[in-house]
């Protein structure tokens, strides 16, 4: 029987309107698979207004490793998820958000092609800043496989990116990552946590988009995966992700 991905969309969409959690798709659907849940993904995305770019996840070799996945997933960012620079985080706004670093990517240039490489995604960017995406999966207990993670766009929830410096002379690979959260640092990581360079994770995206003839357009934002683990937030909490060379960002909750 073929799978209503239009109805699968409509648990999800559900799900965040009422700012609650639901049991993972595949509970219901047994062969939910990776095809099925980026389609169920294309739903949302068709709903979902203005885009500005893209997101990537378990983009991590140790955490692919551990889900049983060989490349990462990626996910789409609407334009309404946005948070500006010392714009507070809503947390009732969602349903269980976590926080964690990222490396951005600002495209100057149209991207697309099946033999895009981490060299031509540098080439191709105006600027790379630090960013904290907010994660907010819809799913209970943040427990899915990997095809439910991807119908609900891998967890986006909000996100906040800096002030974007020019990529040239700086190794992505080699800058430091601190995450603090009310000021105490909860951990660190280097650029090279996302698939050894968050060039290369970019780089995957864009070849795999390629399959459905699309790519990254000049202006948009790519968060190029969670460099550490993702951290619970509440009221009250603040977050700030510091990358060399890159700046700070500071988050706050209510």
């Amino acid at each position: 029987m073929a799978v209503d991905t239009a109805e699968l969309a409509a648990r999800l969409s559900k799900a965040v309107a009422d700012r609650t959690a639901i049991d993972q798709l595949s509970d219901d659907v047994a062969d939910l698979d990776l095809a099925t849940g980026y389609a169920v993904q294309r739903e949302l995305r068709a709903a979902a207004g203005p885009l500005v770019g893209w997101k990537l996840g378990v983009t991590s070799r140790a955490k692919q490793a551990q889900v049983g996945v060989s490349a990462p997933v990626f996910g789409f960012l609407a334009g309404a998820n946005a948070l500006d620079l010392g714009e507070p985080l809503v947390t009732g706004e969602l349903i269980q958000p976590r926080c964690e670093p990222e490396i951005v990517f600002i495209l100057g240039r149209d991207l697309a092609g099946p033999h895009v490489t981490a060299a031509d995604v540098v080439a191709a960017s105006s600027g790379v800043a630090v960013g904290i995406e907010v994660l907010d999966s819809r799913y209970r207990d943040y427990r899915f496989t990997m095809a439910d993670v991807v119908a609900d766009n891998t967890s986006a929830g909000r996100f906040v990116v800096g002030n974007p410096v020019p990529p040239a002379g700086i190794d992505l690979r080699l800058i430091g990552v601190v995450l603090e959260k009310n000021g105490k640092v909860v951990a660190t990581a280097s650029g090279a946590a996302s698939l050894g360079h968050p060039a290369a994770a970019v780089a995957w995206m864009v070849r795999t988009m390629a399959a459905d003839g699309e790519g990254l357009r000049a202006g948009d934002v790519v968060l190029s995966g969670g460099l550490t683990a993702a951290v619970p937030v509440a009221p009250g909490d603040v977050v700030v992700a510091s990358i060399d060379r890159l700046g700070t960002v500071e988050l706050g909750c209510r």
